[in-house]
């Protein structure tokens, strides 16, 4: 490929003091104000909206004035709950790391895409993004995934002389190209103008919610409606039976459930980042925890991905390689015939690479892809220079063949995987192939190098036949260390792992032996995969430690769609272009954030920023986390409803005999007063040690043991124990049954059922913290946001009743001293249900294990 050398640094830089930086603009998203706005018209708000319209027609502002601060107040805070949200997901997007291939001052550097700027020279290859408007200068086999601006799924190929868009990727080949536009003046930031008006669709997550709230919401309106008309059928005038069904739908909606939802996944996040898990999507949090299957690359996953060349075969024999990483220097031992060989041999394999080992402060590193590095290492050390100015023609890698090869002052260049050059070689003594047989057993990563004369026009047919075999690389790249801890930790939560792998086989069983993922079978080749999806996906199913090797990315999507078809959830790993189908067919796809490429990481759930399998067991135990977070916010708001909902209900069924034991601005004080902070600090529950043991037990945010708990057991209790205590009130002070109650009387009655409906609720907090252990069985000290969340809701309780504005304005007064006894027997007796109703689900689900 013909090059040139570029601009020089001068020039670049005054351009980009000229132009500016090569700031893309982001996807256009809705205005704060209408993201705000879209807070006030849901169908919850909608439904207060009503209410609060109804209550001041009826000629009670206060109730009215009391609905409109619920609705002002859920609002705001899910407004700025999925803000922050927001804006953190996109601190995640920036962080991730982004490059581009130049060349300045006629040789290669590596520069921010920022720092692009017009006439640039741009060097581009497969899981490149394209960072400005470009027009090629030279293109070999070019592919282009211009999806994200023309809509169109399938690549566009490429020749010199056409125009690429800023924001498209390469999905294959290799090219140059000069930059014609930047920033602002691409074509991304005029098709960007066009779309600001673009809404992010829901996630599926948002859907369940929804589906939660609408539910609630459409039993609370029937269930009010039904009272009122008995209101009305016993004798209530239509304005009270008018605000008795208000009250009783206020009851039942759980005002503070979707922020409180929202802070959680934020919180998650947040959290997986900084355990080097890059969360792109908010759902994705809550997906993570119901992984049941990983399927993982090998390199830099499970390994650590530092490659270096430690062995060579030749014809002449063996050479060992001694050398620290990358550096220049390294000791070389074998035959002197081998050693002979050794430089022409790498000569070759280097022309086939674009990956460089360069030095940073002192240290070398690997710039591109860390096999191409190693190979860039070996070559220096025996002795060659690079010289960026040489006409280098490249053949590119592909899929399919396995291999890439150069042609430079009339040899020919190839290198690739052992078998599929073995193919194309003229002769392959046997020594060979029992080198091969014994670098791959050691867990080396094998490549062959062969070549031959060429001079005439270059394609793939012509030049990889008839090749004379030069030697085989054997290569290292040591595993991780933890990642024997990380295999343990997904076998101990029913987490099934296979390793994906496009490696010799040999090399995959090596390295998955000794991280101790492989189980009795051995490695399957993607080649000799079972065609039926059945049959594969009754071969996957079942290995607890599977190995798929030299696997192509249409074997990855099939394993993707064949196992979630069986009802997993799966989680990919994927660093490459044609990583990105199984990333996005994938319900958690994951992406390696050094070494992968721009594509895969647009195409992926979660980024790894340390590329570590480790990470991703930790950001599935966090995921597990917020899961059972929500669930245990969910038990605590519905518990507080059936509460709530019982005065109305018994006022109602008694004809109004009984008197009416909270008002309506009782419950939204619960609601948005003393139960939203216990809500939250249990959106923050940190995992416990049991959140990977054993598979997940359920995958729906509510399920028949949740709903029995809180409409079953907790509400009930909760409700008997705040009616007592209203009931035992009245009766010791004097009230008779259908009687008129004195004012001060019913205050302090209504006070004493408040009280308990809170203490309860306290108790309530800590029973929730978990779904299997008793209240008193966990460390009291274990979360201390629901520490004081609960000491500001004893405050909250105090103000409420004792503040003489407070009381009035919500209708109930300071209990009398002996009717304390009754919020403390509420919190004993919530405590002790709580415990008796797991114990119960504990032989249940041990009877049926059994």
């Amino acid at each position: 490929m013909a090059e040139t050398g570029g601009l020089t640094s001068e020039e670049a830089a005054r351009r980009l003091a000229q132009d500016g930086p090569n700031l893309l603009p982001r996807l256009a998203r809705p205005s704060p104000l209408r993201e705000l706005a879209r807070q006030f018209t849901h169908l919850l708000a909608l439904l207060l909206w009503a209410a609060a319209g109804l209550a001041l027609l009826a000629g009670t502002p206060v109730l009215a004035v009391a609905i409109v601060v619920v609705i002002v107040f859920n609002a705001v805070f899910a407004f700025a709950q999925d803000y922050r949200a927001d804006r953190s997901t996109e601190r995640l997007r920036a962080l991730l790391p982004s490059s581009t291939r130049v060349r300045r001052d006629g040789r290669m550097r590596t520069i921010d895409p920022v720092d692009l700027v017009r006439d640039d020279v741009v060097l581009l290859s497969s899981g490149d993004r394209i960072a400005a408007d470009m027009e090629l200068t030279e293109a070999n086999e070019l592919g282009v995934d211009e999806s994200m601006v023309t809509g169109e799924s399938e690549p566009v190929r490429h020749d010199r002389g056409e125009l690429l868009s800023a924001g498209t990727f390469v999905v294959q080949g290799e090219a140059e190209a000069r930059v014609t536009a930047t920033g602002a003046t691409t074509t991304l930031a005029a098709i960007s103008a066009l779309a600001r008006s673009a809404t992010r669709p829901p996630s599926p997550l948002t859907h369940a919610l929804n589906r939660v709230v609408r539910t609630v919401a459409v039993f609370a309106v029937t269930t009010g409606v039904v009272l009122g008309i008995a209101g009305v059928v016993i004798g209530l005038r239509p304005v009270d039976a008018f605000l008795f069904a208000v009250g009783v739908a206020v009851a039942l909606v759980p005002e503070g459930l979707l922020p409180t939802v929202t802070l959680s996944l934020a919180r998650g996040a947040q959290t997986m980042a900084h355990e080097q898990a890059l969360v792109r999507r908010l759902d994705a949090v809550e997906t993570l925890g119901a992984t049941t299957f990983i399927c993982t690359d090998k390199t830099g996953t499970l390994t650590q991905n530092r490659m270096s060349v430690v062995e060579i075969w030749t014809p002449g024999g063996l050479v060992r390689v001694q050398g620290d990483g990358y550096e220049p220097t390294a000791t070389i031992t074998g035959p002197a015939e081998a050693t002979t060989l050794l430089p022409g041999l790498a000569a070759s394999a280097v022309l086939c690479v674009t990956g460089r080992a360069v030095s940073h402060a002192g240290t070398w590193q690997a710039e591109g892809n860390p096999l191409d590095a190693a190979i860039f290492a070996l070559a220096m050390r025996c002795g060659w220079q690079d010289d960026p100015s040489r006409p280098v023609t490249r053949l590119p890698y592909t899929a399919k063949r396995m291999m890439s090869s150069a042609v430079l002052a009339g040899r020919a260049s190839t290198i690739g995987a052992p078998e599929r050059v073995f193919e194309r070689c003229s002769r392959v003594p046997e020594e060979a192939h029992r080198a091969l047989s014994r670098m791959t057993a050691t867990g080396q990563r094998v490549l062959a190098v062969a070549g031959r004369p060429w001079s005439a026009t270059p394609t793939e047919e012509a030049v990889e036949t008839d090749l004379e075999l030069l030697g085989l690389l054997g290569l290292e790249d040591p595993p991780r260390p933890d990642v024997h801890e990380a295999l343990q930790a997904c076998r101990d939560a029913d987490i099934r792992v296979i390793m994906v792998t496009g490696d010799h086989p040999n090399t995959a069983e090596a390295v998955a032996r000794e991280v101790g993922l492989l189980q009795p079978g051995g490695a399957v080749l993607g080649s000799g995969l079972p065609e039926d999806d059945a049959e594969l996906g009754e071969l996957l199913d079942h290995r607890a430690g599977a190995v798929v090797a030299r696997v192509t990315p249409a074997d990855k999507l099939r394993i993707t769609r064949v196992l979630r078809e069986r009802g997993h959830v799966v989680a990919m790993t994927g660093d490459g272009v044609n990583d990105a189908p199984a990333l996005r067919e994938a319900d958690v796809g994951v992406a390696m954030g050094r070494s992968g490429s721009d594509v895969a990481r647009e195409a992926a759930d979660l980024v790894l920023l340390d590329d570590h399998f480790g990470t991703i067991v930790t950001a599935v135990r966090l995921g597990r986390a917020t899961f059972a977070n929500a669930r245990r916010f969910l038990t605590y708001h519905l518990t507080d409803n059936v509460a709530e909902l019982a005065p109305f209900a018994v006022w109602a069924l008694t004809g109004g005999q009984f008197p009416l034991a909270i008002g309506v601005l009782q419950v939204l004080a619960l609601d948005i007063g003393s139960d939203m902070l216990p809500a939250l600090a249990l959106g923050v529950e940190p995992p416990s040690k049991r959140v990977m043991l054993g598979p997940v037990r359920s995958r729906s945010l509510i399920d028949r043991p949740l709903v029995w708990r809180a409409f079953g057991v907790l509400g009930p209790v909760e409700a008997a124990a705040s009616l007592g205590g209203f009931a035992a009130v009245l009766v010791l002070g004097g009230w008779s049954w259908g009687q008129q109650v004195a004012p001060g009387l019913l205050a302090a009655a209504s006070g004493t059922a408040f009280a308990t409906i809170v203490v309860a609720q306290m108790a309530n907090a800590f029973a929730c913290r978990s779904e299997a252990i008793p209240a008193w069985g966990l460390p009291f000290l274990g979360n201390r946001s629901l520490l004081a969340a609960v000491a500001a809701e004893l405050l909250l309780l105090l103000a409420f009743l004792g503040i003489p504005a407070a009381s009035g304005l919500l209708g109930g007064g300071w209990p009398p001293p002996a009717a304390w006894l009754f919020p403390l027997a509420g919190a004993v007796l919530v405590i002790l249900a709580d415990a008796a109703f797991k114990a119960v689900l504990r032989r249940r689900r041990r009877g049926r294990a059994a």
